[in-house]
C-alpha cells in the first residue's frame, strides 16, 4: 500500500472509530456512568492499533488511586499511549480545549486544563482536587513541552503542586513513567527518523501528522518506574528532580536498547526537614 493511501485508510478508521463514540461517552459523562472511565482507555487502545503503533511495557502501573503519573512528552501521540494504558485523567495546557476535534476529545475524558494565570490558579487547583477526590488518575508532563524524543526534559518542580495532596489513604502516589519510541518495522529508530515521530520547535501539526499516518508499524517502550511520595523527598523539587533522573536513565535505556524491569514501588525513606517549595 502506497502511503498515501495508507494515510487516507488510517484517516477513514479514525473518523469511522471517533465519531460515533463521541456522543456516546457525552452521554456517559452525564450520567456519571462508570464507563465514562473505562471507555477512553479502550478508545486509546483501539487508535494505536489502527495507526500501526505497538507497546511494550516494563514495570508495573500503580493500582493506587488516586495515582499521579508523571511522563516525558515527545509527541501528541503520547496521550494515545498513555491513555491506553491508564485510566485517568490529562493535566494539559489551556491551548488544547481550543483544537479542533481533539480539544473535544480531550474534555470527554475530563481533562483538567491548566494556564499560568494568578486569577486561574484557585479554580485549576479546586478542578485538580475534584478529580483526585473521586479517587481519578492524573496524567501529567513535567517537562511543560515536547522534546526530540532522544532524550527527557528537566521537570519543572512548579508543576508538581497537585503532590502536595493527602487523601484518606495518605498522600498521592506519584509513578514517574518514561516513553520512547524505539522501532519502526521491526528497525531501530535512529535520530534521522526519531523526528517524523517528535514534535516538538516550530513544527506545523498537520503537516506532521500526515507525515506520521504515512509511516509502517511504530515499536514504542513505556517504562513503569516505582512509585514515590512527596514526603520521602520533603520538597516539590526534590520530587521533580527524582522523577527526572527516572523518567530520563528510563528513556536512554530504551533507546540504547536495554530497557528494565522496575519494581512496584521503592522503599520508604526517611523525609528531610526541607518544607515544600
Amino acid at each position: 500500500m502506497s502511503a498515501t493511501l495508507l494515510r487516507l485508510f488510517r484517516v477513514f478508521l479514525y473518523v469511522a472509530l471517533t465519531l460515533p463514540l463521541m456522543p456516546l461517552q457525552a452521554l456517559f459523562l452525564l450520567a456519571r456512568n462508570p464507563l465514562r472511565r473505562r471507555l477512553p482507555r479502550r478508545y486509546h487502545g483501539w487508535v494505536l492499533r489502527l495507526i500501526g503503533f505497538s507497546i511494550r511495557v516494563t514495570g508495573t502501573p500503580s493500582q493506587h488511586r488516586p495515582t499521579l503519573f508523571a511522563a516525558n512528552h515527545v509527541s501528541f501521540i503520547d496521550i494515545e499511549i498513555l491513555g491506553s494504558l491508564i485510566e485517568g485523567c490529562f493535566i494539559a495546557k489551556t491551548d488544547v480545549a481550543r483544537w479542533p476535534l481533539f480539544g473535544w476529545l480531550a474534555k470527554m475524558q475530563r481533562t483538567v486544563f491548566v494556564d499560568r494565570r494568578v486569577s486561574s490558579t484557585h479554580r485549576q487547583r479546586g478542578a485538580i482536587r475534584e478529580r483526585l477526590d473521586e479517587d481519578d488518575n492524573l496524567i501529567l508532563f513535567p517537562e511543560g513541552t515536547t522534546g526530540d524524543g532522544n532524550r527527557a526534559l528537566p521537570f519543572k518542580s512548579a508543576l508538581f503542586s497537585v503532590a502536595d495532596y493527602v487523601g484518606p489513604h495518605g498522600p498521592l502516589t506519584v509513578q514517574p513513567v518514561s516513553i520512547a519510541y524505539t522501532r519502526l518495522d521491526g528497525i531501530p529508530l535512529g535520530r534521522f527518523y526519531r523526528p517524523f515521530l517528535a514534535w516538538y520547535g516550530d513544527m506545523e501539526f498537520l503537516p506532521h501528522l500526515w507525515t506520521m499516518l504515512g509511516l509502517g508499524r511504530i515499536g514504542v517502550e513505556v517504562s513503569f518506574h516505582p512509585t514515590v511520595t512527596l514526603p520521602q523527598f520533603g520538597s516539590r523539587k526534590a520530587l521533580a528532580e527524582h522523577c527526572y533522573r527516572e523518567v530520563a536513565a528510563g528513556v536512554a535505556g530504551a533507546i540504547a536498547g536495554r530497557p528494565q524491569d522496575w519494581p512496584a514501588s521503592r522503599p520508604q525513606a526517611a523525609a528531610p526537614a526541607t518544607a515544600a517549595q
